[in-house]
């Protein structure tokens, strides 16, 4: 008689999860630095800060902004254009780049739970998505240190969190379509369009059809209050412009309804909020459409 084997214990869910969250997360990354995209993405933040450096931005003078503070400035306009629309296009062939290629039974066998391998791709391609903005802003507050120029210590921490936020909403929203859709060009399709959506929504045939159809003040600002990159704009604007000066009379409603300190806190938490909203929306969806 054999002598009886002391049962196996399972492995703890919450240990599981880790170790495939951590597995998918490290191949995500992997993935990107082999990638023709992120070398591309990583470039321009670099090129536009070397640019901005090079042409003296930082001992300007433009509308009172000093210092580092121009730059600043300049790189956050800079960055609203690019970042949306680089992340929603590159984002959202995540999931249905996989469902194209019919690779999904193969990710499906692995030792990996779903959640593990759909949060650690969120997770890693947010961290892919980030970094260079970041690191590029971190090379001009080097520069402007080396050359005693002023930095806005203050105002950077916002701005870095701001960022931040900006592009965790858009991570969220390229998952959320990636999972709603079936191919890749159907997804970049979809993905162009909220972005076209969300641009033209910030002060132009939107907010003009909202006026001309004699919408109060304060319903035309709460809706612009809805679009993550109006937020992220405004809340850029009024770490350099107190009083908002540059949106006007509109300026004074947006302080009615939210308050200046109210605005910052909605200009971090809405991102968010919306982000995490959007993912657990394509999780939720994934799951449901995928799983057997």
């Amino acid at each position: 008689m054999h002598a009886p084997t002391a049962p196996i214990a399972p492995v703890p869910s919450g240990s599981s999860f880790r170790h495939g969250f951590a597995a998918t997360f490290r191949l995500e990354i992997a993935e990107a630095f082999r990638a023709r995209w992120f070398a591309i993405y990583a470039a321009v933040f670099f090129v536009l800060v070397g640019l901005l450096l090079v042409f003296g931005l930082t001992e300007s003078r433009v509308l009172g902004f000093t210092g580092l503070s121009r730059t600043l400035v300049t790189y956050i306009q800079l960055t609203m254009a690019i970042v949306p629309i680089f992340i929603l296009i590159t984002t959202v062939r995540s999931l249905a780049g996989d469902r194209e290629a019919g690779v999904f039974e193969y990710v499906l066998g692995l030792p990996v739970g779903i959640g593990a391998w759909y949060f650690g791709r969120f997770f890693g391609r947010y961290v892919l998505a980030a970094s260079p903005v970041i690191a590029a802003l971190g090379a001009a507050v080097v520069y402007g240190v080396v050359r005693g120029v002023s930095v806005p210590w203050v105002e950077l921490g916002f701005d870095v969190g701001l960022l931040m936020a900006m592009i965790f909403v858009f991570v969220g929203l390229g998952f959320l379509i990636s999972a709603l859709t079936r191919s890749v060009d159907t997804a970049q399709t979809i993905a162009f369009l909220v972005w076209l959506a969300l641009v033209l929504a910030l002060d132009l045939v939107l907010l003009g059809a909202l006026i001309r159809g004699r919408l109060a003040i304060e319903g035309v600002v709460a809706i612009a209050m809805l679009n993550p990159l109006q937020v992220f704009r405004t809340g850029s604007m009024l770490l350099f412009d107190p009083q908002l000066v540059l949106l006007g009379p509109t300026a004074f409603t947006v302080f009615d309804i939210f308050g200046r300190v109210g605005f910052m806190i909605w200009a971090f938490a809405y991102p968010i909020v919306l982000g995490t909203a959007s993912a657990l929306g394509g999780w939720l969806i994934f799951r449901r459409g995928d799983l057997p």
